[in-house]
């Protein structure tokens, strides 16, 4: 073999499900360590749209102390239950915590019971407790304030997820299309409508903008309840977002602007003239003798049943055969 073989360099990146089981995570770990920026990602730049994991990324990870398990541990999410017991507070007490918005969810799915189970960070429920102004939060009685809120119905988790993702797609945008569709995410269809007056302009956005997170069939309980906890509601977050919208849209309006259909400038193209028809040659027949009998059946001109079609000479049929050119010869009977 000659020594000059060109040899093809290694991949320098993989895909996302390669790169958790060199890393000995389960997927959902995987997808919980890239939300809180525990792994980067890069776009595909095959256009395929998925994520992929640079090889140099993998190698960092895998020459960290303690890996595999302290990687686990740092990436860990944990439910209501699990949550309080590693707060040494009760279940109860953690529930008013996370509904007045001191602790932020990094994930949600549906149980059985079509019930929301909100996942946090084991790592910042650690470093919660540790710290020494939230002592009074964590034994005593409850602050009459956040009580007076608890009771009317005070419920921040969703919207605290919605800000923590909101916070992870732009992260990830490549571009102002990217970072307007992050933002439209989270707005109904009404109020991106209202933000974006150009239909042209949303027909592109809708482009960029992501679905939400999970793997989830379409028209399910499932895929309802996500695109529910999607949505903003308060007020308050949606001007926020609808003002933030408008802004983004615009600096993209400006780089690179929306895709349009072209405008047909070409005149219009004449119908072609009508051409004279040609006249028809004059028929000629044998006058029909038999139509003066009187008296005779055979001489009904409504063709009635002793009606005859009489034939014509032998010569008139010879110059109905040669066509219209006949019309100018005498015709011989």
């Amino acid at each position: 073999m000659s020594a000059n073989t060109f040899r093809a360099p290694g991949p320098i990146s993989c895909t996302v499900s390669r790169a958790a089981r060199e890393l000995g995570l389960k997927r959902s770990e995987f997808d919980i360590a890239v939300r809180l920026g525990r792994i980067r990602t890069v776009p595909d730049e095959g256009g395929g749209g998925d994520r992929r994991v640079e090889r140099a990324e993998i190698d960092r990870l895998r020459s960290q102390d303690g890996f595999p398990d302290a990687l686990r541990e740092r990436v860990r999410a944990v439910g209501t239950v699990e949550g309080a017991a590693l707060m040494n507070i009760p279940a109860g007490r953690f529930t008013r915590l996370a509904r007045l918005g001191m602790l932020v969810p990094v994930h949600h799915y549906l149980n059985r019971y079509r019930a929301v189970v909100w996942l946090y960070p084991a790592e910042e429920l650690r470093a919660f407790t540790s710290a020494a102004e939230h002592a009074h939060l964590l034994k005593g009685r409850t602050p009459e304030t956040l009580r007076g809120q608890l009771q009317a119905g005070v419920d921040l988790r969703a919207r605290n997820w919605r800000g923590r993702h909101l916070g992870f797609l732009l992260r990830q945008a490549d571009g102002p299309w990217a970072r307007s569709g992050a933002l439209a995410a989270f707005l109904a269809p009404g109020d991106i409508a209202d933000a974006v007056k150009d239909p042209y302009e949303r027909a592109h956005l809708n482009r960029f903008r992501p679905a939400p997170p999970g793997r989830v069939a379409p028209g399910s309980p499932s895929a309802h309840l996500a695109e529910r906890i999607m949505t903003a509601r308060d007020s308050d977050e949606t001007e926020w977002l609808r003002g933030e919208l408008a802004r983004t849209v615009g600096e993209a309006r400006a780089l690179s602007p929306a895709p349009r259909p072209a405008v047909r400038s070409a005149a219009r193209r004449p119908l072609p003239a009508a051409r004279p028809i040609a006249p028809m040659a004059r028929t000629v027949t044998r006058p029909n003798d038999a139509g003066k009998r009187s008296g005779s059946p055979s001489a009904s001109p409504t063709g009635g049943p002793g009606h005859h079609r009489q034939r014509p000479a032998r010569g008139l049929r010879a110059w109905l055969r040669r066509g219209p050119r006949a019309a100018l010869e005498p015709v011989r009977v």
